[in-house]
């Protein structure tokens, strides 16, 4: 029997399933990157969209949507006010089985714990992806920011810790090309958006070995940020502490947490160089 040639686009083929594809749009348009870090009001929840909204992110008409978020809602992965449409946790169950079978965000987990429990503030983990960060663990005390942060959530890099903490280790042509291309937005009036000086900020994340960002991202939020590296020295992600900056310091941000996010990035280490 002849080898069945694929075709050159899977979406042209009688087997493609469109419906399928629509239903992991409108999911995918809850995380979309141009959504606003800030919400225009306290009332609206940070991760609700209208029909209107889905259906303008996607492209699909009102009523297609209306079915699909409906039928979310049915299945527990959506919820909804009647006007307002959130996922729920449960829609982590479609790809964290994968991640989660990582040994990373597993050990990263284990010692952020212990991180939260010390500091009594919330901790992270995460990788770079382009020009972006993705939280691979997380424990959370309290909500700091106004977008609710999860494993699988991006942000920035240039203008987080641990984004600069990840964006300081990389090879130089690699740190030259994401200069000259990445988007620097600036979200508050202490973000740095110039080049030149986003360069200078990551020589000394690099030689200092950590990565301290004040409401840059957003006001009243400051971070600490240390590498966990593999065997050899390869940097593989980045640990960090969110506080209020009304409530402490970045002093004592540096004296209290430091300590503590490097003992446990060490204990990261540790454990990857034994697997």
């Amino acid at each position: 029997m002849p080898k069945k040639e694929l075709p050159e686009s899977f979406a042209d083929s009688p087997d493609f399933v469109v419906s399928l594809a629509r239903g992991l749009d409108i999911i995918k348009a809850f995380g979309s990157s141009d959504q606003e870090i800030v919400r225009p009001s306290n009332m609206r929840p940070a991760d609700a969209l209208t029909l209107s909204e889905v259906a303008e992110r996607t492209g699909l008409a009102r009523a297609v949507v209306r079915r699909f978020l409906y039928t979310l809602v049915e299945l527990g992965y959506a919820v909804t006010d009647g006007k307002y449409f959130r996922l729920t946790a449960k829609i982590l169950d479609l790809g964290y089985a994968r991640l989660s079978s990582f040994s990373l965000p597993k050990i990263a987990e284990r010692f952020l714990e212990e991180v939260t429990l010390e500091t009594k503030e919330s901790s992270s983990a995460s990788v770079l992806d382009g020009d972006e960060i993705v939280y691979i663990a997380r424990l959370q005390t309290r909500r700091i920011m106004s977008v609710s942060l999860s494993i699988g959530s991006r942000l920035p890099a240039f203008c987080t810790s641990m984004g600069r903490v990840l964006l300081a280790h990389l090879p130089v042509e690699a740190l030259e090309r994401y200069l000259k291309t990445a988007k620097l937005q600036r979200f508050t009036d202490r973000t740095i958006s110039d080049p030149e000086t986003l360069r200078k900020e990551l020589s000394s994340v690099l030689k200092q070995g950590y990565a301290l960002v004040d409401q840059e991202l957003e006001i009243g939020l400051r971070s600490l940020a240390v590498p966990v590296f593999a065997s050899g020295g390869r940097i593989v992600a980045a640990i960090n502490i969110g506080t209020p900056a009304a409530r402490i310091t970045k002093g004592e941000v540096l004296q209290q947490f430091l300590p503590v996010l490097r003992k446990a990035a060490k204990n990261i280490s540790s454990c990857l160089g034994h697997l």
